[in-house]
């Protein structure tokens, strides 16, 4: 008989990444009207993919395929940075939130590997 397996919102990595994302979406809604359909959206997809991809991770039985999508949730981490990178350097929206938010990257990122090498280590799924 299989262990009962805990649920998404139990998961610390996932629980991290939504707080990222909220303030994420806290910075999108200071960015000026100029940044609308460039931006903002751009600052969308990548935030939610971080979350989403936690998420499909999670709902995967196999080790690699969790693996896999671990890393793109990394992936678009650090294009969170990037675009935080944009945020700083046009001086939009609160600066300090700013470098939260890239210090919260680096937690997250953090994170991320170590449930990857957890992963690795469990080969969580493998049969034979």
């Amino acid at each position: 008989m299989e262990a009962a397996r805990f649920s998404l919102e139990d998961l610390e990595l996932y629980r991290l990444a939504r707080e990222f994302r909220k303030k994420v979406y806290r910075i999108i809604k200071q960015l000026p009207r100029c940044e609308k359909y460039c931006l903002d959206p751009q600052m969308r997809r990548a935030a939610v993919s971080i979350t989403n991809n936690i998420a499909e991770e999670h709902g995967r039985w196999h080790y690699q395929e969790n693996m896999h999508y671990c890393r793109i949730a990394r992936g678009s981490t650090e294009e969170v940075v990037d675009d935080l990178n944009v945020c700083e350097d046009e001086s939009y929206g609160d600066q300090g939130l700013v470098a939260e938010l890239k210090k919260d990257s680096a937690t997250l990122i953090w994170k991320i590997n170590g449930y990857i090498n957890y992963l690795r280590n469990s080969k969580q799924g493998e049969t034979g």
